[in-house]
């Protein structure tokens, strides 16, 4: 009786080929986490160069050195682009500086002016009799001509009296050889005011104000852009309320030629 011969399996085991299987799988699955960690330093690089400003990216270079830098990347020395900015800013030094001394100078300037131009006020004031009725001053503001009530004005009105109107013309004969702007401000005292036309010392100090620049505008060819007009009421008195003389001294317009470039 022959004996069976038996069947031998050529190959790897079964168990093998599953083992390889797992192991590829394993390394496949590193593989990817490991190209997924890495940075594109050539794709980051060429977005960096993109930028108009490369001064930020060369001064404040990437913590990540560059294994394979392009043809194209450019190699710049170290502190290069910070280096450009601090000559940029010495050469800008000067120039601010100079800026300040101009600014310093056209203030200087400016101020001799106001003081020669209130001398010249004054003069004007005394050639034309008006010093009892007008009077000049010198402020932080610029030059000051201050006007009583009973100058321009009857008691809680705001239309320019006929004898008011020569001394406005005179004021505008002033007016018309300087070119500063000029705020012309409405004043009254505390005691109130309550009519149809005037509800308080606000409207009535308002239309003071409009009254006059109306009349000066009207009545020569001043600019009207150069006029500002304010309303004060009763907040700014120059005496305390406390009897008729200060009451009328109080009640008053004020034109005040600006320093020139003076910001409100």
């Amino acid at each position: 009786m022959m004996r069976r011969k038996k069947k031998v399996n050529k190959g790897a085991p079964k168990w093998m080929v599953t083992f390889a299987d797992m192991v590829t799988l394993i390394l496949v699955f590193f593989v990817l986490l490991f190209s997924m960690s890495q940075i594109d330093l050539v794709k980051f690089q060429a977005v960096a160069e993109s930028f108009r400003n490369r001064m930020i990216f060369d001064s404040y270079p990437s913590t990540l050195e560059m294994d394979h830098p392009t043809e194209n990347s450019e190699h710049r020395e170290e502190n290069e682009g910070s280096d450009d900015f601090l000559n940029n800013l010495s050469d800008s030094e000067p120039e601010e500086e100079s800026n300040e001394e101009t600014n310093s100078d056209i203030m200087d300037d400016n101020q001799e002016s106001l003081d020669k131009l209130l001398a010249e006020i004054k003069t004007f004031l005394r050639e034309n009799n008006l010093e009892n009725m007008i009077t000049a001053n010198r402020t932080d503001q610029g030059i000051v001509l201050i006007l009583q009530e009973r100058i321009l004005f009857d008691t809680a009105e705001a239309d320019i009296k006929a004898t008011g109107e020569p001394f406005l013309e005179k004021v505008s004969l002033l007016l018309r050889n300087i070119p500063n702007e000029i705020r012309v401000e409405g004043h009254t005292d505390n005691r109130s005011i309550s009519t149809v036309q005037y509800p308080s010392n606000w409207e009535l100090s308002g239309a003071r104000a409009s009254s006059v620049i109306r009349y000066i505008t009207n009545n020569s060819d001043l600019n009207q852009d150069r006029f500002i007009a304010v309303g004060y009421g009763d907040t700014r008195p120059i005496v305390e309320n406390n009897s008729a003389e200060n009451w009328s001294k109080n009640r008053r317009v004020e034109i005040v030629i600006l320093e020139l470039n003076k910001e409100e």
